[in-house]
């Protein structure tokens, strides 16, 4: 059973806010990673979902609150399962900088 980021509890969730906070981080780093997987920039990924460069900046650091129907549609233009969008990423840690050209 996972426990909270928030309070350290194992039973507040997922009423914990904290909770839903690292929820949200992990999705946005799941989407980075299959980003980053297909070379895309987060310029180019903007470009493919028909958003500004800041909206994908902002779930990609777990600050945007997704609907079903978007993490559809992301996993879509990803080319992946919906479902994977919820596997735990292989990093939570952010790589800063631009990404290296291939």
């Amino acid at each position: 059973m996972t426990v909270c980021a928030e309070c350290g509890r194992r039973d507040c969730i997922p009423r914990c806010p904290g909770m839903a906070a690292d929820v949200l981080a992990d999705i946005g780093r799941r989407i980075a990673e299959l980003r980053a997987e297909r070379g895309w920039t987060q310029a180019h990924f903007a470009e493919v979902l028909g958003i500004a460069v800041s909206n994908v900046q902002r779930m990609e650091h777990g600050r945007q609150n997704f609907t079903v129907r978007s993490l559809v549609t992301l996993a879509g233009k990803l080319g992946c399962s919906p479902f994977s969008l919820w596997e735990a990423p292989t990093t939570r840690r952010s790589r800063p900088g631009r990404p290296r050209l291939r």
